[in-house]
């Protein structure tokens, strides 16, 4: 189901049941696994392998060299897993050795048209980038992240699960798990309580998150002070496990 005007190196794997369309340039040490679609006019570079059920629209560029000047051709990776939808015009590029020396993004993203992905970052699965967010090398992006029409995020940040970014922000410092921010620079603004009802989360889990929010933002405590009070809570209410984990790692500091 290759386009005969496609151009695929001969070492590339792609999968007898994967589509590529026309004037689409699939380049060598690149693996396209069962159900996917690639649009016409996109790009893909190697090492790069892409799992089951993507489907990569017209313009795409994948797996591309990263955008780092200390890079000097090593072997680095991108990595994509199942069933994400990556628009039009999209880049995401390799890692760097300087890191783990890939990139990684998980299962059922969406990824909208001129996102950038930079090299190093960790995506995980069920995140949404809105058109033109773009996040810089070496961030992580937790679980249903969402993050608004042209929002940037700054290097080595990391957005907890179910974070989101609202339109325009500029993320200079980490975001814990289930915090809504915006603007440029970025200030916490509440609970992504309709993210969590969607997601299934009871009415009792929301509001035990609410409260854990006020702890961290509204009682003047310090954030280590803050961490141990919600950290006795965890076994209680394990909904906070990922807030408590996502105040305590990083290294750019935390928005509050």
């Amino acid at each position: 189901m290759i386009d005969e005007r496609a151009v695929v190196d001969p070492s590339a794997n792609v999968h007898d049941d994967a589509y590529v369309g026309p004037y689409a340039v699939i380049g060598a040490d690149v693996e396209i696994r069962a159900g996917c679609r690639i649009g016409a006019h996109a790009v893909i570079k190697g090492p790069t392998r892409i799992g089951a059920d993507n489907r990569i629209f017209p313009f795409a560029s994948l797996g591309e060299d990263p955008q780092d000047k200390k890079y000097g051709g090593e072997r680095t990776e991108l990595v994509i897993g199942e069933r994400n939808t990556i628009r039009e015009y999209c880049t995401i590029n390799r890692g760097t050795v300087q890191d783990q020396g890939w990139t990684r993004v998980g299962n059922d993203n969406w990824i909208m048209a001129y996102a950038h992905i930079a090299h190093d970052c960790v995506v995980g699965d069920h995140t949404i980038f809105a058109n033109n967010a773009s996040i810089a090398g070496h961030v992580h992006v937790g679980d249903y992240v969402v993050l608004g029409g042209f929002t940037a995020v700054h290097q080595y940040c990391r957005l907890g699960a179910s974070a989101l970014c609202s339109m325009f922000s500029y993320v200079t410092k980490d975001i814990p798990a289930y915090v809504i921010v915006s603007g440029r620079p970025i200030k916490p603004r509440g609970i992504n309580a309709e993210g969590l009802k969607r997601r299934g989360f009871s009415a009792a889990a929301i509001r035990n998150i609410r409260d854990a929010y006020r702890v961290v933002y509204r009682q003047g405590s310090s954030l280590d002070d803050a961490i141990a009070e919600l950290g006795a809570r965890v076994e209680a209410q394990p909904e906070l496990e990922p807030l408590v984990s996502s105040l305590s790692h990083g290294s750019r500091g935390l928005v509050r």
